[in-house]
This record gives structure tokens, sequence and C-alpha cells, in this order.
């Protein structure tokens, strides 16, 4: 079945970022406007949005299902996109699609079923004899259970939330006095954050690098990789900086993970986009960690090494239609980095920075690309993720991406609230991070400085301060303000005597 119209469940830069390629497939798009995002950039750029403003319920509404499928039958909607978040690695929203005869742009709801429990997925790892951590063969009922695990293991172990991801729900535990505590706080916080409160009991490996492979699938049984991905600049188990290929990888090693997570994706006859991940220690053993079973954050840094776009794969895989390339074809060229710019003060401890883009600058180059869901005016809000653009670059070679990285953002800058601007060019400095050297353990081992500040942002507000003092001097006095002794200054002598700094 083609498809002809398309509702995105989701908002910002991903929402954007399908309608851009629905639009060149002829697609009709529609989308849901909130409340608490009444003027968002996302509304004005699809077709038609359907107004979810009075909503009520004390379910947000990029989660309320019915709502949404409800939505999607009144307009005679075919097929919905979750994007990633909210909805995306819902089996039950994808079900609930099948039920109403809705096309689900992703994967069955039985492998999301299986892949979104880690506890299932492992099991299925270890039929399979994919690599696997020493752990729990399932999720752990106490805390008494968990130490009788972690003893036999040996410590450090990591508890995990057997749902969910996102770094939540996790905890590391270095010795027995402590399981007791992190157990309850690991439980509770999956329970919140995913409504199922069991973990699961896994050896902890120490600064391992965190390596992803990009996989794809078809409704004929066909399943691919487009490479892989570092994603080992963290924060709290959360991605900041992530690039393709990975510097730590040679030929044989890509080809060996490659196929293991072709083959974790096979055990669930998996079709759609899907995302593999394993931890990489520093003997290059690799363990299977997680699939991912949407579309990922860092998606882009594999379509610029690859040309090929993801979404439009995921929409025809989801009309039927078969991967139009065979793993020999696959050709990846050049290097890419992406650098999600986030609203969050990082000498806060990376906590949401809110309020209102005042003024912002966006470096435009053929090798630079910009996924955003912001504009000058836009509120951030504290309803949703803190992620407001992200930044991909792409470079002939490792070191020419990084330099063209370090002039983009240089010339990128938001205005208003704090972000991880500054933060991202001092990992470009680094200079393990220049030789590919680095791990998940960066940021607390290589970013020894806990400020990170633009060299000319105190000069920059001190001009704009003055300026403004000045413009409204002379809005008072309409032409010029005395300073004494016959000396008068008026904005635009003071805006020539700033540049001259």
């Amino acid at each position: 079945m083609k498809i002809n119209s398309l509702l995105i469940a989701n908002r910002g830069e991903i929402a954007i970022r399908v309608i851009q390629t629905a639009k060149l497939m002829g697609i009709e798009t529609w989308v849901l406007k909130t409340s608490k995002e009444p003027n968002a950039l996302y509304l004005s750029a699809a077709d038609h949005v359907i107004d979810f403003s009075d909503h009520t319920d004390e379910i947000l509404e990029f989660l309320d299902i019915e709502k949404i499928i409800r939505a999607a039958k009144d307009h005679k909607i075919d097929a919905v996109h979750p994007g990633y978040g909210f909805l995306a690695e819902s089996p039950v929203f994808a079900q609930r699609c099948e039920d109403e005869k809705l096309i689900f742009i992703g994967p069955s709801p039985d492998a999301i079923l299986k892949m979104g429990n880690k506890t299932i997925a492992k099991q299925l790892a270890r039929k399979h004899k994919i690599p696997l951590l020493e752990g729990s063969l399932g999720d752990v009922k106490d805390p008494t259970e968990a130490k009788i695990i972690a003893s036999k293991i040996g410590y450090p172990v990591i508890l995990k939330a057997a749902s969910g991801g996102g770094g939540r729900g996790m905890r590391i535990v270095e010795n027995e006095k402590e399981i007791e505590k992190m157990f309850k706080m690991a439980s509770s916080e999956a329970a919140k954050a995913f409504n199922d409160p069991a973990v699961f009991v896994e050896k902890y490996v120490r600064n391992p690098r965190h390596i992803e492979f990009q996989i794809f699938g078809d409704k004929q049984g066909n399943i691919i990789h487009l490479g892989e991905r570092e994603c080992s600049v963290q924060r709290k188990h959360q991605k900041l900086i992530e690039e393709s290929p990975s510097a730590a990888l040679d030929t044989d090693l890509r080809e060996r993970m490659g196929k293991a997570a072709i083959n974790i994706a096979k055990t669930v006859d998996y079709y759609s986009a899907g995302t593999v991940e394993f931890l990489l220690d520093s003997d290059n053993n690799f363990y299977f960690m997680e699939m991912n079973t949407r579309i990922q954050v860092e998606h882009p840094v594999t379509e610029m090494v690859t040309g090929l776009d993801l979404i439009e794969w995921q929409i025809r895989v989801a009309q039927d239609e078969p991967l139009p390339l065979k793993q020999k074809d696959v050709k990846i060229t050049g290097w890419a980095f992406e650098f999600r710019i986030n609203a969050e003060d990082v000498q806060a401890g990376f906590s949401p920075s809110l309020g209102v883009i005042e003024k912002m600058s966006l470096p435009k180059s053929k090798n630079i690309r910009i996924d955003s869901g912001i504009q000058e005016g836009a509120i951030i809000t504290p309803y949703f993720d803190s992620m407001i653009a992200k930044l991909i670059i792409y470079g002939e070679t490792r070191e020419k991406a990084i330099q063209y990285s370090a002039s983009a953002l240089k010339k990128l800058w938001i205005k208003g609230l704090k972000t991880t601007i500054p933060f991202c060019k001092e990992v470009l400095n680094n200079s393990n991070f220049k030789k590919g050297k680095y791990d998940t353990s960066f940021l607390v081992k290589e970013m020894k400085i806990h400020y990170f500040q633009d060299k000319d942002a105190e000069l920059l507000a001190a001009y704009f301060a003055t300026y403004d003092f000045a413009r409204r001097l002379k809005e008072d006095e309409d032409k010029s303000v005395d300073f004494g002794k016959g000396k008068s200054i008026t904005p635009w002598i003071l805006n020539k005597r700033m540049k001259s700094l």
C-alpha cells in the first residue's frame, strides 16, 4: 500500500526532519499542536495541524495512544511516524496502529516488545551466541538476589532498567554495601520513566567505548548494516557527540560487529531502522548491550557518510518495498560528526536552561547540516527534552571533519540562554579526542576544565549592555548624551569604537 498521508506523532527537529522527506516523496503531512508549544516551528513545516491544545488529561499529549489513533482515523490518515522518544518504542502503540489499519512506520510490535525489554533481548543474544557480559539471566526480584549474582560475577556491577533507555534506571555498584540502596534507586527511576520497575544485573566494564551499528531490514527478510557510530562522549549515560565511522574499528572488527548486529536483528525478523549497541573494551572485545527499535537522534551522521536518506528507507519499507541495496553495495565515504546543541547549563551539571531564543546565527556550508526545531523567539520550556539543535559536519577525513567542525562551532551562537556550544568547542580542542583515543570516561578524565565559556563572551555582553544603554539615552534625548567637558557619544560612535577592540 502506498502511503499518501502521514501523521508525525512527535515534535521539534525530528518532526521537521520527517516532514522534509515526506514532502519530497509527495506525502501529505500532519502534526499535533500542543498548548505547551503553540508557536513551535514544526507546526509551520507541516501541511496540516491537528489541535491538541485542549488536552487536559494527566498524560502528555504525545503519549496519549488512543487520542493519537483517533485523530489519525478521523482525518483518514494512512500512516504514523513516531520519531524517537515518546511512543517510538511502545509495542502497544504499534499494535494499536496495526489493529486500526494504520501503517506504523517502524518494526513489528513483536520486535519492539522483545528488543525493548533488555532481559529478553539478552536471552535471545545468548541463545544465538552474540557476545554478552556476565550477569543475571533475567530480571532480579530484590536486592538479595542482586547480591548473590554480583558476588558470583564480581564487583563492580551495574543495575539497569529492563525497559527503556537514555541512561535512566541505571546505577553502578562498587561493593555489596551499596547494592540495596542502588537497587531501590534504579528500580524507582525505572518505574517513573518507563512504568516498569524491573531491573537486571550486569558486569560493569570500566571505561569502554560505546559503539552502535545502524541496521535496516525489510519485510522480505533482508537485513543489512550501514556502518557504525561512535557515541562515547556522554554525560549521565546520555550522548553528546557522535561520529561515523569510529576511529577504534578496523576492517576485521567492523565486519565481526556488523555481523553480530545483523544476527541479533534476525532473531526477531526485524524490519525498518534499528540500532544495535555494543560496549567495546580496551582489548577490542565487544559485548551486546541493547537494541533501539527506532530511528536514532544521531542518524544524520550515517546519512552523511552513506549518502542515504534513512527516513525515506523507513517509509518505503513500511510500504512493503524491499531494501534498495545489498550489504556489498553499502559504501562508507568520509567522516561525519554530530554535536547535540542542548539548552543546558554545563557548569550546573548539564541542568536545563530555560528561556527565550533571543538571537541565533547558524553557519552555512556545503558540508554543514543543521537539524533544528527552533527559531528566534522560540521559548524553551521544561516540558520537553533539552536538545534544541543538531550540528552535523562532513569531511573527507576525520582530521578535515574536526577542522570543519571547529570552524562551524565558531560561527554558531544562540543568545538568550545557556547551551552546550562552548563545551563542544572544548571537546574539539582536546588532544586525545583529536587522536580518536577516548572512551565513555572522557568527560570525567579529559574535561578537567569545569567552566566552559567563549573567550569573548564577557566582551560581547559588555558591548550589548553599553550599546543598549546608549540607545535608550538617545531615545530619551533624541540626539546625543553629554558626558562632560563638551564630549558626547552616540550609539554609532560607540559601535565603531567597540568594533575596533
